[in-house]
């Protein structure tokens, strides 16, 4: 498939692009309805979200680059130039989450809530932010025989977004199930970090792309530190509740 889906005045405009706001689009949307359904100002999701979409976005490359730092070492270009390729979703979601923290604060609301209410539409805006990698041939899995594997410079390997999509709409699908039922707050985002996370660890597994550091896959190390973290959170906020 060809990656560029058309050109305005001479500037590509990008499947991939397309995709991705495509999901963010969605988040946004669903993310008004649930503001709306519990009664809350949309306005101070609207704000967060104009902090939030860049700070991601500038997360993103930054952590992508830290962890590829012989490939941009000295070349301050390279790494600004985005449309490149070289995006992880850790790294936005570490800088959405500082942003959220720092943007409740200012404006004294629930972290927690804001991040309740967020939780499913992320997920949402991964799964079908993860088509984007199809259409550039990236994060592709290891060499499969399997019937569904895709072709990659004439290999067959495993679709470990498509693998990576679907585990995201489960989750999203869960997430809305569950939102209704939590106990406290902040459960809904600190499920969606757990069950996203323990999806992403088998799934790296497979990938051929990994960001390294070492031997040790990076992505396989952070999940592991949010389930840690996230189980550690919900027992605690529980336990708070009660006491």
């Amino acid at each position: 498939m060809n990656p560029v889906a058309f050109e305005v005045f001479g500037i590509t405009v990008r499947w991939y692009g397309i995709i991705m706001a495509s999901g963010i689009l969605a988040g946004l949307l669903l993310a008004l309805r649930e503001t709306k359904r519990l009664g809350l100002n949309q306005n101070i999701l609207l704000d967060l979200v104009i902090y939030a979409i860049p700070a991601g976005v500038i997360g993103a490359r930054i952590y992508y680059v830290i962890f590829n730092w012989d490939y941009y070492a000295g070349d301050i270009w390279k790494m600004l130039n985005i449309r490149g390729g070289g995006m992880a979703i850790h790294g936005t979601l570490i800088a959405a989450v500082l942003t959220g923290i720092i943007y409740a604060r200012v404006k004294k609301v629930s972290f927690w809530l804001l991040a309740d209410i967020t939780a499913p539409s992320i997920i949402l805006g991964q799964a079908i932010g993860r088509w984007g990698n199809f259409v550039n041939q990236e994060a592709y899995g290891a060499p499969t025989d399997l019937p569904w594997g895709i072709m990659v410079n004439g290999v067959k390997v495993h679709p470990t977004f498509l693998y990576e999509s679907l585990w995201d709409l489960g989750v999203f699908l869960i997430l809305m199930w569950y939102r209704k039922r939590k106990k406290v707050e902040g459960e809904i985002f600190l499920l969606y970090g757990i069950l996203y996370s323990a999806g992403r660890f088998f799934i790296e597994g497979l990938r051929m792309d990994s960001l390294m550091l070492g031997n040790i896959r990076v992505a396989q190390l952070i999940s592991v530190i949010i389930i840690a973290s996230a189980l550690f959170l919900i027992y605690y906020r529980r336990k708070k509740l009660v006491h």
